[in-house]
């Protein structure tokens, strides 16, 4: 089980959809999240891409000497990006990085945003562009191994001779991950890619999604992997979490959740739409509503693009639930919360000591313990819980 979480380039806040409470993004406090997950133990941090955020690269690139161990997922986007280009940034950053990259490949959903980024095609013609993409940039990479080039002509990319002269450390490239939930993303996903995400719906939507897409990989002989993206919530009691969960939205008026929800409206990703279904589209704020499977939370995508979901309860019942999503196939969780920094900490406290033997190892290591607090590994864990090593 690979732990990752989340670089909050757009911002970060202890409250959402207010100012209150609100970080300005700056490299300081970057850096202090990724040093934590560095020194926590968690893989890596995704970096999000989009006109909100700060460029993923350039966040990723800066973070490069203040961590030793944390892989970055960045972003690449079909449209904004050229393959040959694409190629010689990933094997630049792979290399400098001693091997750390991964690579996240975006299709988008906003039609305005691609639209102010020069990208005018509709959803289905994105993905056929993704799909060109991705095979060029691949095989730039893959050759440039042994010196070969690459001749594509496609209907939306062509190359002729296209050439990378210093490869990257990972061969035969750096994982590519890809998530949607679309046919069109199901069938990109099980040719092209290495590692399908998910957004946090409920265990049975998820496995179903994980079934059609494996059973596509393996009609092309292909295997892949699976994670899911999700925002946690975790303190010491259930009463506590939840009171932490109503918390997180008690800034939230009516009008802020209407805006959010008529901009979400307007996008073409599926994904969205199944994230806004979950909670009636801003409709319902109460718990009974929102925690649409037990412990999953809908409340984040009231205002929040993207992953709305998180898993709310005590350390134990939280590891029991991403134990269920394991238990699918999932292997990669990509995780966050409010604000990322403590959240962070919070997280690998609680819950990595009932998720693996590595992150127990690596918090008992010292990077929490003192002489005023010295961190103790848990020794009663169940014995059915998977090492992460």
């Amino acid at each position: 089980m690979q732990i990752f979480w989340f670089l909050p380039t757009h911002g970060d806040s202890r409250y959402l959809g207010s100012a209150e409470g609100a970080r300005t993004v700056d490299l300081a406090y970057l850096q202090q999240i990724a040093g934590a997950a560095d020194r926590l133990g968690y893989e890596g941090v995704l970096i999000p891409t989009g006109r909100s955020c700060e460029d993923p690269w350039v966040v990723a690139s800066s973070l490069i000497g203040a961590t030793r161990n944390l892989r970055f997922l960045v972003a690449v986007r079909p449209g904004l990006h050229q393959p040959s280009l694409a190629a010689r940034m990933a094997a630049t950053f792979d290399r400098l990085s001693g091997g750390r990259l991964l690579v996240n490949l975006v299709t988008g959903g906003d039609q305005a945003e691609l639209e102010g980024d020069g990208v005018y095609l509709d959803h289905a013609e994105r993905y056929a562009q993704s799909a060109e993409f991705i095979r060029i940039w691949r095989e730039i990479i893959a050759r440039s191994h042994d010196g070969q080039g690459v001749d594509f002509d496609g209907r939306h990319l062509s190359v002729k001779g296209a050439r990378l002269l210093f490869a990257p450390l990972q061969k035969p490239y750096p994982p590519v991950w890809f998530g949607g939930s679309s046919p069109a993303a199901h069938a990109l996903a099980a040719e092209q890619v290495d590692a399908y995400l998910t957004w946090g719906e409920p265990p049975a939507a998820v496995a179903k999604k994980i079934a059609d897409v494996r059973e596509r990989a393996q009609g092309l002989g292909r295997r892949l992997e699976f994670g899911i993206r999700l925002h946690v919530i975790v303190r010491e009691t259930e009463d506590a979490a939840w009171r932490a969960a109503e918390d997180l939205i008690s800034r939230v008026d009516e009008a802020t959740v209407a805006r959010a929800q008529a901009a979400f409206a307007r996008m073409d990703s599926e994904g969205q739409r199944r994230m806004a279904a979950l909670h009636a589209g801003g409709t319902r704020r109460s718990r009974a509503d929102l925690e649409i499977a037990p412990n999953l939370w809908a409340g984040v995508g009231l205002v929040r693009g993207g992953a709305g979901t998180a898993l709310v309860g005590d350390p134990r019942t939280v590891a029991a639930r991403i134990e269920e999503y394991a238990a699918l196939g999932l292997d990669k969780f990509i995780l966050s919360g409010y604000p990322h920094l403590e959240e962070a900490y919070r997280f690998a406290e609680l819950v990595f000591p009932l998720l693996s033997r590595k992150a127990q190892s690596q918090l008992a290591g010292g990077s929490l313990g003192g002489p005023f607090g010295a961190v103790v590994a848990n020794l009663d864990a169940p014995s059915r819980l998977r090492s992460q090593s």
